[in-house]
């Protein structure tokens, strides 16, 4: 995982001013999925460097515990409801013009270009996904307490992309986009999708979703034939 300083500096953490490196991050989990969140809370209570003060699973919720246990740091989920898609990058964007001193740093298990460069632009100061070791957690949370940034190795590249002005990778599809795709065209069905990929229904839409829309078209069945054509299943 890559941390940055608040100057753009490599680094492993950091702390503000008045703060030592070893003073316990005030830290929030906002995650739809409670056997989730208590995972994540059992791992990070084990580190004398991180303290959970709260937990939501919603926007709503988030906005009502952020103002009730003052966190120093937000961790949170993109997808927070089976209805709204990006309710967690809204949650984001609140967050950063409500309460410009709580650092947000995205933990998902979606990873697209444009998803990365939202959470970024909606004023997330990392983002990485839910296979993270507890470490590198760690470090990305004291990171972007620092007032510095944190991107695991996949996510730095899409943001390094983008910043060099590299054109077309919004609309590039990623290594498990083209998974779903060729389940697609094997005929499977949603469930059938998620349950060969270890992955939810909801989620599997979500891919879906995502490669229509890169692909330019409005049914999946276009997608597979697009996708085809192009030598990209």
């Amino acid at each position: 995982m890559t941390t940055f300083g608040a100057q753009g500096v490599p680094q492993r953490s950091t702390a503000p001013p008045g703060r030592t490196p070893q003073s316990a991050v005030r830290t929030m989990l906002v995650d739809d999925h409670a056997l989730l969140r208590e995972g994540i809370r059992s791992l990070l209570d084990r580190e004398q460097a991180i303290s959970v003060v709260g937990e939501a699973d919603s926007y709503d919720a988030a906005l009502a515990e952020i103002a009730r246990c003052r966190p120093e740091v937000v961790v949170v989920d993109l997808k927070l409801s089976a209805g709204t898609e990006y309710e967690g990058l809204r949650l984001v964007t609140e967050l950063s013009s409500r309460y410009p001193t709580v650092a947000t740093l995205v933990l998902t298990t979606f990873l697209d270009d444009d998803l990365v460069v939202r959470a970024v632009k909606a004023g997330a100061r990392g983002y990485v996904v839910k296979d993270i070791d507890t470490t590198e957690l760690v470090r990305a949370i004291q990171a972007v307490w620092g007032g510095g940034s944190a991107f695991d190795a996949r996510s730095t590249a899409i943001v390094l992309r983008t910043v060099s002005g590299e054109s077309g990778t919004s609309d590039a599809l990623t290594d498990r986009e083209r998974e779903v795709l060729r389940l697609l065209a094997d005929g499977m069905s949603n469930k059938g999708i998620g349950q060969k990929l270890f992955i939810s229904e909801s989620t599997v839409k979500f891919h879906i979703r995502n490669i229509i829309r890169k692909l330019g078209v409005s049914k999946r069945t276009d997608a597979v034939y697009i996708a085809s054509k192009r030598g990209l299943i």
